[in-house]
């Protein structure tokens, strides 16, 4: 595919975001179904939920350790490669998956093998790979390929349920695999380049300047940017958003393996638990590219805080409301907020530190994401086996937001960012950053 960067043309860095927009539909849409299978595995296995929990907790435990070594190899070998390498981990793991007979073997294929694949095509991965052709529009750029985890809800989740209700649990499995090997793969070796200068581009789709006008000046860098990632971590800002973000992985990983469980012990069928996953899947879509959209035009922190005030609400939605009622209004008020988190962090952690580290530095705060919900995983199903409710791993949860919320409410965006140093370069003539 020819780059366009000339004026008219659409810049190639949309190609990019689209690409990993399906990456992210095919790995977050598969690991949220989940949950789907718990109370069949449940039944057949003869376990409990507690024990299956454990297993998808090894699933986001080694997912987190893989996403800085992703992260790494993304900053010094670009991230088209990991990303290619990492579908092809996870397309062979879901194909596998159609063979798990017991906890340990869901634990190996699940546990290892596909956490460990989607490690490489996380936020932190992606996001990073985003931030290098995008400078001014860098928040809806990271907000529109995450949003394809979330379409990856809305679609995935209804669809493998009902395929699985048709057929069997391990058709499921199986056709996912085939999505993944036989459309992901290609669309993302054919279609992604790691940074713009690959292609003679420059970010944003600026045009190169004149010859007798010097070299392009480098993108802005704040005070806290540095040549070694270790450094990062002697500061404040990655501390906060860290923190924060190991309450979103609480949150979320609960959610995607609890929830059609929760919904079953309030009476609710496992397709309409899918419908309301699904709703949710759908507002969010919408929902992340609105708050990349207003943090590209105000304080990224102040959006962020209001996401995680959000979902504390519908947490404590969940615990008030009948099941019948509470079901969906989760579905609708989770749904302001579920990956929304994703690209205000993503898109923080870029302006504040820089990009040269970035693939690193977002394989860290993942990391915290994923530990918060394997813990999480863990505990609700133990909870659930010993008092025969979520109540008190949701209302532990609703606190934990509103944490958060204040957490990022303390960062000095101001200060810190590169947004506010700086006035932004101009766009030239010939740039076709649409």
């Amino acid at each position: 595919m020819k780059p366009r960067a000339e004026s008219g043309g659409t810049f190639y860095g949309w190609y990019i975001v689209g690409a990993l927009f399906f990456a992210t539909f095919l790995a977050i849409g598969t690991r949220q179904s989940f949950g789907v299978f718990v109370e069949t595995w449940e039944e057949e296995w003869e376990v409990s939920v507690g024990t299956i929990s454990i297993a998808a907790s090894i699933g986001w435990l080694l997912n987190g350790f893989a996403q800085p070594f992703f992260g790494r190899m993304s900053d010094r070998s670009g991230g088209r490669s990991v990303v290619v390498l990492s579908l092809c981990l996870v397309g062979f793991g879901l194909l596998a998956m159609s063979l798990v007979q017991n906890v340990i073997m869901l634990a190996v294929i699940y546990g290892v093998v596909i956490s460990v694949g989607t490690g490489g095509i996380s936020p932190g991965i992606t996001g990073a790979m985003a931030s290098r052709w995008f400078t001014r529009r860098r928040g809806v750029a990271i907000s529109l390929l995450v949003s394809g985890g979330s379409v990856g809800g809305l679609v995935l989740v209804p669809f493998l349920t009902y395929l699985f209700l048709a057929t069997t649990w391990q058709t499921a499995w199986i056709v996912a695999g085939a999505i993944a090997l036989g459309l992901g793969v290609p669309l993302v070796w054919m279609i992604v380049r790691s940074d713009p200068s690959e292609m003679g581009l420059l970010a944003d789709g600026d045009a190169q300047p004149d010859a007798a006008a010097g070299p392009a000046r480098p993108p802005a860098q704040g005070p806290l940017a540095t040549s070694r990632w270790q450094d990062s971590f002697r500061s404040r800002p990655i501390w906060q958003l860290s923190l924060a973000y190991w309450v979103c992985g609480v949150t979320t990983a609960s959610v995607s393996v609890h929830f059609v469980r929760w919904a079953s012990d309030e009476g609710i069928s496992p397709g309409t638990a899918a419908l309301a996953f699904g709703l949710l899947s759908g507002i969010n879509a919408v929902s992340v590219i609105v708050v990349g959209t207003l943090s590209d035009r105000m304080e990224r922190k102040f959006v962020l805080c209001a996401v995680y005030a959000i979902r504390a609400a519908a947490f404590v939605a969940i615990v008030v409301l009948p099941g019948s009622v509470a079901i969906w209004a989760f579905a609708v008020i989770a749904g302001g907020s579920w990956l929304a988190t994703v690209p205000l962090t993503s898109s923080l952690t870029a302006d504040i530190y820089g990009i040269r580290n970035l693939g690193m530095l977002g394989g860290m705060i993942n990391m915290t994401h994923q530990i918060g919900g394997a813990l999480a995983v863990v505990i609700f199903g133990l909870v659930f086996d010993l008092s025969g409710t979520y109540d008190i791993a949701f209302t532990a949860s609703a606190v934990l937001l509103v944490a958060a919320s204040i957490t990022v409410l303390g960062l000095r965006e101001r200060r810190f960012s590169a947004r506010y140093l700086v006035e932004p370069e101009p766009v030239l003539a010939a740039g076709g950053g649409s």
